[in-house]
């Protein structure tokens, strides 16, 4: 039961994997349960594994020393974590955080698979290699924002990215969580919204803000 489960998602999600590769995963892979809040990595842990999504969804976050949080993307069905990746082919442990922002579901692909899968899988190596370059240029558009932007300019992009990446115009986010997000204050965040409110870019309702522009 439980390989055919697996094997029905990753005929599903990554249909792009040769069949013998198909073969290797069911074979190896865990399904793992995790509920909304729960952490998937924390900072300084050992990777045993790397990790595909394949139902819900997962949040990365960077902390700093002062504790303070700072979000990287999202995982959605279909991706893969290439820090895990890149912690477990090395051996390494994690330099982020991980946790489910709802019921999600995830395959657990055991560290010691990863050099025979980079090795014999041509199609496992172009799905790292891939992973690699969508995080890569996800990371760029962060330190972009970062740089160069202003807050409020940051705080426009930050909601335009949620809408996409939750695929939806209903933000369930309070204004601590994005300012843990974006690094400053909840009353700088209080004030920006309440200006995009004025100015017709969103509306603020009692558990979410609607997106509208």
């Amino acid at each position: 039961m439980k390989d055919t489960l697996i094997a029905e998602y990753i005929d599903r999600l990554f249909s792009q994997f040769e069949p013998a590769l198909k073969t290797i995963l069911i074979e190896n892979a865990v399904l793992r349960d995790f509920h909304g809040g729960d952490m998937l990595m924390q900072t300084g842990q050992n990777m045993r594994s790397t990790v595909l999504i394949v139902e819900g969804m997962v949040k990365l976050y960077r902390e700093g020393e002062d504790g303070q949080e700072f979000f990287m993307y999202y995982l959605q069905p279909g991706n893969a974590c290439a820090l895990s990746m890149i912690c477990a082919t090395k051996q390494e442990t994690s330099q982020v955080m991980a946790k489910a922002i709802e019921e999600t579901r995830v395959l657990m692909i055991p560290i010691a698979l990863m050099d025979t899968l980079m090795r014999d899988y041509r199609t496992w190596y172009y799905f790292v290699i891939e992973t690699y370059r969508m995080r890569f240029e996800e990371l760029l558009f962060v330190i972009d924002n970062i740089a160069f932007k202003s807050m409020d300019e940051r705080l426009a992009f930050y909601l335009k990215k949620q809408t996409g990446d939750l695929n939806t115009k209903e933000l369930h986010l309070t204004h601590s969580e994005i300012a843990s997000d974006l690094n400053t204050s909840r009353e700088v965040i209080s004030r920006l919204l309440k200006k995009m409110e004025q100015a017709g870019e969103i509306v603020m309702h009692r558990n979410y803000i609607e997106y509208l522009a």
